[in-house]
């Protein structure tokens, strides 16, 4: 059995999840990065055998179009699945039933799913610093859970939460924007899961294609790539009642 963790972190708290979720599990480990638009994923073919950790964020509760796309190309042949979404501690809603769509679309067999927390990627304040201790323990926790699952051979689909149709994608969000800081490096272009960014020219980023996923401003060097700031405290207060109280994680087998 090889493992596959196959992630969508364009800022790395889903990475941070899904690492936690199989650290002690004793398996071969390959990874796939979604974020990474070069990759040729129609050549990427799993076994029966295998085992596949499909970890994406939840944006406005649903799954980042690419990382559908990407995934979507792969060819499952019966691999057996763990879907897990991982938000900022204001709700999932559909993620993890799109995931599962995009996972069975692909070949794959889902025997689990997780749905986990990390901090908020654009409003920082919220989720700050998580994964923490006590999610840590809780993921390995339930990384035990699913690892017992596989071993028996349980094969049984989970109940996932989430509505089809999906609710609707949201539109255009917040488009980072260079400062006076910014040196023209190109390394937010070149680590834009879109190439929504100009290589030429970084303060020119195509607001159709940016998925506001934040991985240029978390790659930036001189922390020069940054959000409007109007906006994002008309955000933070809109998110304050929903993302307040600390949400748990979830697991369903």
């Amino acid at each position: 059995m090889k493992l596959y963790k196959i992630t969508f972190s364009p800022t790395g708290g889903t990475q941070k999840a899904a690492d936690l979720l199989v650290e002690n599990w004793k398996a071969q480990s390959i990874s796939l990065d979604l974020t990474d638009p070069n990759a040729h994923f129609s050549d990427v073919s799993l076994t029966a055998e295998d085992v596949a950790v499909i970890a994406v964020p939840s944006y406005a509760g649903r799954v980042p179009a690419p990382a559908v796309q990407r995934l979507t190309a792969m060819q499952g042949n019966g691999a057996r699945a763990v879907l897990v979404c991982v938000y900022g501690n204001r709700a999932y809603e559909d993620t993890l039933v799109e995931l599962e769509d995009a996972a069975v679309q692909a070949g794959f067999q889902v025997v689990a799913g997780v749905a986990a927390i990390a901090e908020h990627s654009i409003a920082h304040q919220y989720a700050a610093g998580r994964p923490d201790s006590q999610d840590k323990q809780q993921l390995q926790d339930f990384g035990q859970k699913i690892w017992d699952k596989l071993q028996a051979g349980d094969h049984s689909q989970p109940a996932l939460p989430g509505n089809r149709p999906y609710k609707k994608a949201g539109g255009v969000g917040m488009v980072p924007k260079p400062s006076k800081d910014c040196n023209r490096c190109g390394l937010c272009a070149q680590q834009c899961p879109v190439q929504a960014i100009d290589p030429a020219d970084p303060s020119r980023t195509d607001k159709e294609l940016c998925i506001s996923c934040m991985r240029c401003v978390a790659v930036c060097p001189k922390g020069a790539r940054k959000v409007n700031p109007v906006m994002l405290t008309a955000a933070q207060v809109a998110l304050k009642k929903v993302c307040s109280d600390r949400k748990e994680g979830e697991l369903f087998l």
